[in-house]
């Protein structure tokens, strides 16, 4: 009975971490059909070469950081430790691999290849598993700290801080040292719409992500005598919640509406186990609407150019979703309890500081090594012809 748990548990991280995987076909048809057609090879390369790139990362630097376990054993070594021991290492792979992900869709179009690469694997072998750790194994005594001072350690359950967030806010400073696309605004401050290539494109990526996401949140339980029903309900009900959120404040747009759900599901994840479905269907609308204003007002008022508008998705509903967890997970509105508004404010400033100062110190080192941007041709030919050689619709009729 006890090795027939065992392998139940293997099997269910297992489907967890493909689940996650699929996730990252998401990004990058979302992606694909938001950039403009001469950069949609680039889009679809980026996430294949970022998520291998990635896992050479975390297998042998990043997992060993957060966890404390590292596979430089000899084959034999590696053999005997438990196949749920080395499945969790995928799984949790594939969260750590979203971060590049989310950072692909803010700067695309302008940026270079090799230079982000090298980036992707210093974010994912030192910046994001110092964080991780520090909310998920308890490392530097930081989750003591916040129990010691507010009452309650920070709740995180699926990420919303410790992967969106960061990933979020990552991307911020990458967009800014980048710069804006050329063309994208005028000398007198007007705004130059780059209308997506492909909804149908953006439709798909969005389903892909919201299907994977159950995955995402839902298995985060990482065993079977965690799963719980409420994580699933509450998923559905924030991703309700954007969906219609960013429709109504959208103003029936569709790519407002395509995000919605995304948006939703950003803001659950940390408090998916502690909300009462209508929390979680607040958190979700609110989140809906954040996305559709913080998005309008950093292309247009701020003109930062973040394409995909990854740090208003991921930066800011996955901030406000740790602090949402310090709410809506409260006993007085419906939660499970547990938490703590102040250990959840403090965790989630903590955590986008780590990422945008952290981020912001890796990305200006590429820029001053090696460059991180196109020039103004290349970016006019596309990323497509200058960096892989070939546009993604044949010029044969």
């Amino acid at each position: 009975m006890e090795n027939l748990v065992d392998q139940s548990n293997v099997l269910f991280i297992l489907l967890g971490a493909i689940m996650v995987l699929a996730m990252h076909a998401g990004f990058a048809f979302l992606e694909v059909g938001t950039v403009r057609e001469k950069n949609q090879v680039n889009a679809l390369a980026k996430i294949m070469a970022d998520f291998s790139v990635s896992t050479i990362a975390y297998f042998f630097i990043g997992y060993s950081l957060a966890y404390g376990v590292n596979f430089f054993d000899a084959a034999s070594a590696l053999s005997e430790k438990s196949a749920y021991e080395l499945v969790k290492f995928f799984f949790l792979l594939t969260f750590a691999a979203a971060i590049p992900a989310i950072i692909s869709g803010g700067i695309a179009e302008r940026a270079k290849f090799t230079p982000q690469m090298i980036a992707s694997f210093l974010l994912v072998g030192f910046l994001y598993p110092f964080f991780e750790g520090a909310i998920w194994n308890g490392n530097y005594g930081f989750q003591e700290f916040l129990t010691n001072s507010f009452g309650a350690p920070f709740n995180d359950f699926a990420g919303s801080v410790v992967v969106h967030a960061m990933g979020g806010w990552i991307a911020l400073a990458a967009v800014i040292l980048l710069g804006a696309r050329h063309g994208r605004y005028s000398k007198d401050g007007k705004c130059n719409a780059f209308p997506p290539s492909s909804i149908p494109f953006l439709a798909l990526g969005s389903w892909i992500l919201t299907v994977g996401w159950f995955g995402f949140n839902v298995m985060s339980a990482q065993t079977l005598d965690g799963i719980t029903g409420l994580v699933a309900v509450n998923s559905l009900m924030a991703m309700v919640g954007g969906t219609l959120a960013a429709l109504v404040v959208g103003k029936n747009d569709p790519g407002f509406l395509y995000n919605g759900p995304l948006a939703g599901l950003v803001a659950v994840c940390a408090g998916s186990n502690l909300f009462h479905p209508l929390g979680a269907l607040a958190t979700g609308a609110i989140a809906g609407a954040l996305f559709v204003w913080t998005f309008s007002l950093t292309q247009n008022k701020w003109k930062i150019d973040d394409v995909l508008g990854v740090w208003p998705l991921h930066g800011i509903c996955g901030a406000w979703g740790g602090i949402a967890a310090g709410i809506f997970g409260l006993t007085s509105l419906g939660g499970l309890g547990g938490v703590t508004f102040y250990s959840q404010l403090v965790g989630t400033i903590v955590g986008i500081s780590v990422a945008f100062i952290g981020g912001y110190i890796i990305y200006s080192i590429v820029k001053s090594t090696m460059g991180i941007r196109l020039t103004q041709e290349e970016e006019f030919n596309g990323a497509d012809i200058t960096i892989h050689k070939i546009n993604s619709v044949s010029s044969d009729k």
